[in-house]
């Protein structure tokens, strides 16, 4: 890896320590987006994670009895085609917002979109520094077929990669049931196709094997 992408990673993995609930993050919750029932043992194993991140247009707990989704957004995994929900900007000023980009690989154009808050403040995560990386781990071309992973497994594949000795809470991953579904359904808001350029069954095993080697929890 040279210098200058080794600075870019210790940029944000410094920042991210610095939005954690200790400096020395010895445990991180990355929470997808699927619906969930009520479960107050999950809840409390997202909430006490030193770093919980969370991804695209998520959903927080937002009433003392919901227990659903846990409470806390310290780092956020989203895109130019976000949907945003009512958690999504609420609050941003004290959270790490981290961009991803694949799609600048073809087609993406650089613009973000106006009604984002002026001052997000977020960052751009370089594809060589994500992208391509984990494409490479799913066994998928990003540059030749134009295929890459979800927003939700950059954000985890980030967290396992960054804190590699900090224990892993995956929750909120429909994926690791159901590698076979055309659509997402979200805790929050509409459905939607899953993306053509996704291969999301390969991103399930993906899960599994390091569920498999240790240091990382699924969760339903």
């Amino acid at each position: 890896m040279s210098t200058i992408a080794q600075q870019r990673k210790d940029r944000i993995r410094d920042l991210a320590v610095a939005h954690a609930r200790t400096p020395e993050v010895r445990s991180v919750a990355v929470v997808g987006n699927k619906p969930l029932d009520p479960d107050p043992r999950r809840a409390a194993a997202i909430d006490a994670c030193d770093l919980v991140v969370r991804v695209n247009g998520f959903r927080l707990d937002d009433t003392p009895d919901q227990h659903t989704f846990g409470t806390r957004a310290d780092v956020v995994f989203f895109n130019r085609a976000l949907r945003a929900t009512p958690w999504f900007f609420s609050g941003y000023r004290d959270r790490l917002y981290l961009m991803v980009e694949p799609g600048r690989l073809h087609w993406e154009p650089e613009s973000v979109p106006s009604w984002w808050p002026a001052d997000l403040g977020h960052l751009h995560v370089n594809n060589d520094d994500l992208t391509l990386p984990l494409s490479q781990d799913l066994g998928l071309d990003s540059r030749a077929e134009g295929l890459w992973s979800t927003t939700g497994t950059m954000a985890a594949w980030w967290a396992r990669t960054t804190f590699p000795d900090a224990e892993l809470v995956l929750a909120g991953y429909s994926f690791v049931d159901d590698p076979d579904q055309t659509r997402w359904a979200h805790a929050s808001g509409d459905d939607c196709i899953v993306g053509p350029e996704h291969r999301i069954a390969l991103e399930g095993d993906l899960f599994r094997r390091w569920a498999v080697a240790g240091r990382t929890a699924l969760w339903a």
